[in-house]
Order: C-alpha cells, then sequence, then structure tokens
C-alpha cells in the first residue's frame, strides 16, 4: 500500500468518526506528543500507547489526562499496550494487529536519555556516524508492520534524512515520512526574515526550504551555511522577499536548552505533520509540512498533503524548487553530515568522517554498512564511542 493508498484508508476513517494514533516508545518525545495530541480535544481520536513497560506509560498517561482535563481539553480517547519489544518484529506486528492504527509515530531510541549530538558534533562536526544506530528500532517496526499486514501513516522521528532512504534502498518497507531538524530550522528562519522586515505578525512569513540534516544543524546552531548557498525563498503574505540570505542564516542561530525541552521541537514536528494530514482531509484542502525523508528521498523537502480532489494525494512540493535540485542540494548537505551515499542496500559513509572518527575516537568505522551490519555496528558505535565518551564525562 502506497502513501496515497493510505491516505484514503486514513480519509474514511475520518468520515467514519474514529481515528487511531499510535505512539510508539514513551519518552521525553512522545510525553510531549501525547500531551499535544490531548489538547486538540478531538473526540475522534483515539491515542495509543505501546512499549515494553505498561506501568511507567500508565503513569505517564495518567499525569497526561488528568492535567488534560484540570485544563478542559480532555475529549480523545487514550489507551496504554505495554509488553511490546522492540527488538522484536514479531511483538510489533502482534501490537499492530491488535490496535490497526491509521497513523503510527516512532519516538522511540535506542540509546535513551542521550542526544548523540552531544558527542559527535564538536568532535566530527556530522551526525551521520549514528544512522546505524537510528535506523534500529525503525527497521523493526517496518519488519513487524509488514508482518501484520499494517496499513497505517507511519512517520519516523529519528535520523529520518537518512534511516528511511536506507530502508527503501534495501527493499524493505519504510516510513511514509519524517520529523526533525529541518521543521526545527523553518520557524527559525521565520522569525529571522520577520526581524529584518521589521514585521510582528511573523506567522504571515511563509518559507520554502529544501535541505538535509548537516545544514538543519549548522545553521540552527551557529547561524552560518558553511559557505553553501541554500534553497531558500522567504515571502510576506505571498509576496517574494528579497533578503540577504547570509544575513538572515546568521539570526537563526536562536539560544535553546539542550535538554530534554528540546524535544518539545521534535514532538511538534509530528503534531504538525498528523495535524496537517486531518486538516487537509477533513477541509478538502491542501496543507504543507516539510519532512525529512519523505517517500524514500534523501534529505528534506516541502511537501503538500493535498485533500480537495476526488483521492487525497501527497507529494513533494515543486513550485519553488525543481526535484532534481532540491535531490543535488540534499545529498551535497547529506554528504557534510558523513553520509557519501545510500545505495544498494548499504550505507557509505565519506573518507572524510571515517579520518575524523580514527582521530577523534580511535576507531576505523567501514566504509559500507550492508542492511544485515546494522545490529553489528550499533554495537560497535555504541561499545566504541558512546560508552568511552559517557566515561570521559
Amino acid at each position: 500500500m502506497n502513501t496515497n493508498e493510505k491516505l484514503v484508508r486514513l480519509s474514511n476513517n475520518l468520515e467514519n468518526g474514529h481515528v487511531k494514533v499510535l505512539i510508539m516508545g514513551l519518552g521525553s518525545v512522545g510525553n510531549y506528543l501525547l500531551s499535544y495530541l490531548i489538547q486538540t480535544g478531538d473526540p475522534q481520536l483515539e491515542i495509543i500507547v505501546a512499549g515494553r513497560n505498561e506501568a511507567k506509560m500508565q503513569s505517564d498517561v495518567n499525569i497526561a489526562l488528568v492535567a488534560a482535563l484540570i485544563r478542559q481539553q480532555a475529549k480523545s480517547r487514550v489507551r496504554v499496550v505495554g509488553g511490546v519489544d522492540l527488538e522484536d518484529p514479531a511483538s510489533i506486528a502482534a501490537c499492530l494487529e491488535e490496535c490497526d492504527p491509521d497513523i503510527i509515530v516512532n519516538t522511540s531510541r535506542v540509546y535513551a536519555g542521550l542526544k548523540y549530538g552531544s558527542i559527535s558534533w564538536a568532535n566530527v562536526r556530522a551526525y551521520g556516524i549514528w544512522t546505524p544506530l537510528s535506523i534500529r528500532y525503525i527497521r523493526n517496526i517496518m519488519q513487524g508492520y509488514d508482518q501484520a499486514g499494517c496499513g497505517a501513516i507511519v512517520i519516523n522521528t529519528s535520523y529520518s534524512d537518512g534511516t528511511i532512504p536506507w530502508l527503501k534502498s534495501a527493499g524493505q518497507a519504510y516510513p511514509d515520512f519524517g520529523s526533525g531538524n529541518l521543521n526545527h530550522l523553518i520557524p527559525r528562519i521565520r522569525l529571522a526574515a520577520a526581524d529584518m522586515l521589521g514585521v510582528d505578525d511573523y506567522w504571515n512569513v511563509g518559507v520554502d526550504l529544501a535541505t538535509a540534516h548537516f545544514h538543519d544543524v549548522v545553521i540552527s546552531k551557529e547561524g552560518q551555511a558553511e559557505g553553501v548557498e541554500q534553497l531558500l525563498r522567504v515571502s510576506y503574505n505571498g509576496d517574494v522577499c528579497d533578503l540577504n540570505q547570509e544575513e538572515l542564516l546568521s539570526k537563526c542561530a536562536i539560544a535553546m536548552p539542550t535538554d530534554q525541552k528540546r524535544n518539545m521541537m521534535n514532538a511538534s514536528s509530528n503534531f504538525d505533520i498528523i495535524q496537517s494530514l486531518f486538516a487537509a482531509l477533513r477541509q478538502k484542502k491542501a496543507e504543507k509540512f516539510f519532512s525529512p525523508g519523505a517517500f524514500g528521498e534523501i534529505g528534506g523537502y516541502p511537501i503538500i498533503v493535498d485533500g480537495s480532489g476526488e483521492s487525497p494525494v501527497a507529494r513533494i512540493d515543486e513550485s519553488c524548487f525543481d526535484l532534481e535540485s532540491m535531490r543535488a542540494k540534499n545529498r551535497a548537505s547529506l554528504a557534510l553530515d558523513g553520509v557519501e551515499d545510500i545505495t544498494d542496500g548499504a550505507l557509505v559513509y565519506t573518507d572524510a568522517l571515517i579520518e575524523k572518527a580514527q582521530a577523534a575516537f580511535g576507531v576505523t568505522l567501514p566504509k559500507r554498512v550492508a542492511f544485515d551490519e546494522i545490529d553489528d555496528t550499533a554495537a560497535f558505535i555504541i561499545e566504541s564511542i558512546i560508552e568511552p565518551a559517557l566515561a570521559r564525562r
């Protein structure tokens, strides 16, 4: 079932008055997302949280639900499914068969509670090194998804610029959309553009952008694009603005906390995609959002979901930039993040990343990581890079 067929299924269920969103993994991102979904007060919505520790998840659900009731916002049904082992596709398949969700959001992480970038950015200025770790749980989820014959739309949270294309390249089932850093950069640009334009209604500033994880991060952290011109267009009330890109990006380095409060943005990225889908299908109109890894493409793209026609459709928005230009920019950005290519089911690291990892961590990364080498490579990264780095703190 392709994405457009899944949209038809979702649209039918919305019309029938009951739609189910399943959150896989109720850590910090999952808890924020749970709260945001409850706050919509949507009586058609059933929110399901699934993971191994039922007691902990139920406790988290209880506080979110009671808090929403105090605010008189809770109208959605919420339930917990415990005993789901994200290391075991069969366990995931059993959960999906029982729940029959319309949307699945993967918010899980193999190494919970750690921002991988706190290790890699200062040492190798690249996040692609963690891709074998980032793909493990979404790979298992998609294998369980296949086993269950599931027809839900899947949104992935962890390094979707690379993990979703890797699954597609290996001939595996893969998520429809990703959420993450691209979604975080767009609002920064909007705020910066409003400042340059001297306007207070920053919500009327439009931003179109196609770029991958490296530039999402370096622009947000440092306010510069490493000398690479971005595919970026800014408008105000529909009129295109001629703004100096270098100055604009320099204003995007907005101070943010580095603890788990940052996960408000990850959760909001997922929330935005879900709400865009709902709005497009319920109101029979076109909605736009930004997504890394959408349709298995490398990097991040503007996406249109259009519910105005006979059948809903989702597509990459080419109204500002042509697809091949966006693909080229995204590949170049991901290469700066340490990923040279994703091809024939393998992740290919750049020589530059391999050299930097050797110098910074004293380890030799493989040039290619085949799909069946994911677990071994992820274990190597944990044992040789993450655990020694944490021990030194």
